[in-house]
């Protein structure tokens, strides 16, 4: 398949090239400055491009059981020499025996649950490395809903939390206080970080410096990024870690949906076939407008639209959208920007079909993945 036209909707598309253009980035910031840059799956995890991924990343990091097992089971067989680093706000013991088997780092929210089993976690797996989540608590996030270091935060460990015990165990930290922000805030929190916890560094091998590096977005400071991390990594003698998620996904795909039905309320109403709560929720949760190709802000065009998904819920509505011609059933509306943080999110809400995912090769093909039907929904309950 070639045309965009002949996709049955809803489909996420990633496109091959734009997605190693990305990876190409990455690596050279790995190149430059001796990082070492990790997938985070809770960004992108379409696993159908880990042949391309692994072979510019070093591994992933996951945020609990499943994801470690994904990065296990189908990064590693890509590249045996990729890392898995799994964190999580709290572990149940269950679930951790099995990450232990799979990780090469574990990363504890806190003392008391490092302190609780970390001589398990040895005991499964001699090799793996320990880490602390640190909350350096200084952030810039533009949203408190995704700031990590807001006040009342349960994730990391603060200074006035901080046990030095944790020293005998662990020879790594690790932070997480961006959110798709430039270099500028990363050197404010390192600034924190180090004020605060740098007298811990001494015998430490790694210092992770999170995720929500935009690292990707045009116009990012790449170049000082790169000095940033090799200032740190001589300063400190340690290996540093960078876990970016959206930046690997960013630009490089998009959601196609179909035109239902179009009907005048006062203003034109499109139905699509897809759903902001159901496969775009960042757009309802940061809140931001999706853009839409070849569209315009409600009046730039001659024709509006307020675009509203094919759920009952009243607020699934994507934004008011322009366009130079009239939309009329069964066309395609392209949704820009939609891989990182969309499909990782999906749910099956009023049992709503899930989109397909599909990825546009670099000659031109447009292949499709994978599929959804009824029993992803009905699997999924009981």
């Amino acid at each position: 398949m070639k045309d965009i036209k002949d996709i049955n909707t809803p489909c996420y598309v990633c496109e091959e090239e734009l997605l190693e253009n990305n990876l190409k980035i990455l690596d050279y910031v790995q190149q430059q400055s001796g990082a070492k840059v990790i997938l985070a799956l809770k960004g992108f995890a379409m696993h159908s491009t880990f042949d391309l991924v692994s072979r510019y990343l070093k591994g992933c990091t996951a945020s609990g059981l499943h994801e470690a097992r994904l990065a296990y089971e189908e990064f590693k067989k890509h590249n045996s020499d990729a890392e898995v680093h799994t964190y999580s706000p709290a572990y149940k013991e269950d679930d951790l025996r099995e990450i232990a088997k799979i990780s090469d780092h574990i990363v504890f929210n806190s003392p008391s649950q490092l302190f609780k089993y970390a001589d398990m976690v040895k005991e499964i797996n001699p090799d793996v490395h320990l880490s602390l989540r640190i909350n350096p608590e200084v952030s810039s996030s533009p949203k408190d809903i995704y700031n990590p270091c807001g006040i009342y935060s349960r994730l990391g460990t603060t200074l006035a939390n901080f046990d030095e015990r944790v020293l005998e165990y662990v020879d790594s930290l690790n932070f997480h206080a961006l959110c798709e922000q430039q270099v500028d805030a990363l050197e404010e929190v390192l600034v924190a970080f180090e004020e605060k916890f740098s007298k811990y560094f001494k015998n430490l091998k790694h210092i992770n410096f999170g995720g929500g590096h935009h690292i990707t977005k045009k116009g990012y400071d790449v170049e000082k990024l790169i000095k940033i991390i090799k200032d740190f990594r001589e300063k400190y003698g340690v290996e540093v870690y960078l876990e970016p998620g959206e930046a690997v996904g960013w630009e490089c795909g998009y959601l196609v949906a179909s035109v239902l039905d179009t009907f005048k309320n006062g203003i034109d109403v499109a139905i699509l076939d897809t759903s902001a709560e159901a496969h775009m929720p960042d757009t309802l949760a940061m809140p931001y407008r999706a853009m839409v190709r070849d569209s315009g802000e409600a009046g730039e065009k001659k024709y509006t639209y307020r675009f509203g998904g094919n759920t009952c819920l009243a607020g699934d509505i994507m934004g008011d959208y322009s366009f130079d011609e009239p939309l009329k059933a069964g066309d395609k509306v392209i949704f820009e920007d939609q891989i990182h943080y969309t499909f990782v999110k999906n749910t099956t809400f009023n049992g709503i079909k899930l989109p397909s995912l599909a990825i546009k090769r670099k000659n031109g093909d447009i292949e499709v993945v994978k599929e959804f039907g009824y029993t992803d929904y009905r699997d999924r309950l009981s």
